[in-house]
């Protein structure tokens, strides 16, 4: 645990610095999700994803999930806003409530939002999710570079999904493997 805060400090003293130093965001793109959606709530959605996703990696790992998440958000063959790409996924009545849909079980493109479980932040894992949100901070405002190679997939090492044949794979951080969905030739 204080090897986490260790960490979280420095990566907040480093975003303080370097927002000091620029006056702006520093690198990358900004997501342009649509004004519907409040900063907050896309926030607390990347945030989320990269708790639920990659809570046990490095700090690269974690950001490099985040960076998937961002890398998806622009381009166009994937919603337009974090929330959106975190919950994207086929949907079915809710038997307490036909007129509420709910996510189909183990068919969402984040595991984590569709496996059945709770989504409650473990008290002892407040201070990973609170280094989750200054991440989905700083990729929000698009102040990380994208060192994923514009990954818009990944996987953990320990699975072998039948998309993976079809996209090109950019590097691996920790348990997991990226990957890029290239774009057919226009020619």
């Amino acid at each position: 645990m204080k090897k986490l805060t260790k960490w979280y400090l420095i990566a907040c003293a480093l975003s303080f610095a370097g927002g000091l130093y620029t006056g702006k965001s520093a690198f990358a793109s900004v997501a342009n999700a649509h004004p519907f959606h409040s900063p907050d709530a896309e926030m607390k959605c990347i945030a989320d994803n990269v708790y639920w996703e990659a809570r046990n990696q490095s700090t690269k790992g974690m950001i490099g999930v985040a960076l998937v998440t961002r890398n998806r958000v622009n381009d166009s063959r994937f919603p337009h806003s974090y929330c959106e790409v975190v919950m994207e996924g086929p949907t079915r009545p809710s038997w307490k409530d036909a007129n509420v849909y709910i996510p189909v079980r183990h068919r969402c493109q984040f595991s984590w939002y569709c496996d059945g479980k709770s989504d409650d932040i473990p008290i002892f894992d407040h201070d990973v999710y609170g280094f989750a949100r200054t991440i989905a901070f700083k990729i929000y405002h698009g102040e990380l570079t994208d060192f994923t190679g514009g990954a818009t997939h990944y996987h953990a090492d320990y699975v072998r999904p039948a998309w993976a044949k079809s996209k090109t794979k950019t590097i691996t951080i920790d348990e997991h493997i990226f990957y890029i969905w290239e774009r057919p030739n226009a020619n």
